[in-house]
């Protein structure tokens, strides 16, 4: 089968700024009901509507509970994504926004995206380049003047330094959520959200906080289920295809959006800074979406199981009925293939260099 010789705009880039649109709308949101509840039961609330309402999703698109799809050694993946992103770094980022000025923690926080590129860059060998790292660059240099004319004062090292272990704990999170990627993205955003929302609920009860009457809670779990389960829903979708740094990436852009909403809803103002980020948020996205990465390349056989289509990779017979339609989802072997065409760190290309 011919394969396109041209790196189109990937649709995983279009699902990864669809990820941060969600997040990043969620934000004017939640600063609306900042005071309303306390830190630790906003957080549960927001995460427990989140995974309660994807695994209601789930249940209703395969007519009830399904296996997850995920192996022996994907468990371990995951398991470690759960203790990492659902438990340790809420936690951490509730601990250290009580000791931390609102300022500082927006800056530390911009440390998700950098740390999750280095530890894909350096731990799990994800293929980069200069295109790359330069619009790393230029996207995180947006979110620092995003957030620098915040208030800097105030706190200690301790908050500072939870925050940034948060920051760490969710980084280290992507890079494992990476790994099971391949699997039903419903399953993982809906068990994420039920981790780490009963974790939050149970830190705001040992510390004797009470939840907000009802609609109030209804409110705050639909925000959850669409700026938190959603977004991971596309997150985990655009992983699979791009690879952990440049889908962090893109991810990263979700302050900027969050910005840029509050203009339109809240009516807040646009200084100098909002334009300076805008711009090198902008020219960051647009060195990532114009990459090409091209070269001959080997494909060692392989037999696994996630969404796709009969593409140059997937040349493969079934043995079992099949009624034509694309994507669709089965265990299938692929022969070891040696060719060229430009690509991304996707599932079939995680080759070294």
């Amino acid at each position: 089968m011919e394969i396109n010789r041209r790196l189109a705009v990937p649709r995983a880039a279009v699902l990864a700024l669809g990820a941060a649109l969600l997040f990043g709308a969620s934000t004017p949101f939640v600063k609306l009901l900042v005071g309303e509840v306390s830190a630790a039961g906003l957080a549960g609330l927001l995460y427990l509507g989140s995974g309660i309402g994807l695994a209601v999703a789930r249940g209703l698109r395969d007519g009830g509970w399904q296996p997850s799809g995920l192996s022996g050694s994907d468990w371990r993946w995951f398991g470690g994504a759960i203790v990492f992103g659902g438990i340790l770094g809420p936690l951490l980022l509730v601990s250290g926004l009580a000791l931390t000025a609102a300022g500082t923690a927006s800056l530390l926080l911009n440390l998700e995206a950098v740390l999750t590129a280095v530890l894909a860059w350096v731990v799990f060998r994800e293929h980069t380049d200069r295109r790359i790292v330069a619009g790393m660059a230029l996207i995180v240099a947006g979110g620092l003047a995003l957030a620098w004319p915040q208030s800097v004062s105030g706190g200690n090292w301790v908050g500072p330094l939870a925050i940034a272990g948060a920051s760490l704990c969710w980084a280290v999170d992507n890079n494992l959520t990476r790994k099971v990627a391949a699997s039903d993205a419903l399953f993982i955003a809906a068990a994420k959200g039920l981790v780490a929302g009963a974790a939050n609920l149970a830190l705001a009860l040992v510390l004797g906080e009470t939840l907000p009457d009802l609609p109030l809670t209804g409110m705050v779990m639909v925000v959850g289920l669409l700026g938190y389960g959603a977004s991971l829903v596309l997150f985990v979708r655009a992983l699979c295809d791009l690879g952990t740094a440049r889908t962090g990436a893109y991810f990263s852009t979700a302050p900027f959006m969050g910005a840029a909403l509050s203009v339109v809803m809240l009516g807040e103002p646009t200084p100098p800074p909002f334009w300076v980020a805008s711009l090198l948020m902008g020219v960051g996205v647009w060195l990532h979406l114009t990459e090409r990465h091209d070269h001959p390349h080997r494909h060692e056989a392989l037999t696994h199981e996630h969404d796709h289509v009969h593409d140059a990779h997937h040349q493969h017979a079934h043995d079992f009925p099949w009624d034509g339609r694309e994507p669709h989802r089965h265990v299938h072997t692929h022969s070891a293939l040696w060719h060229a065409h430009p690509h991304f760190p996707d599932l079939h290309h995680r080759h070294p260099h």
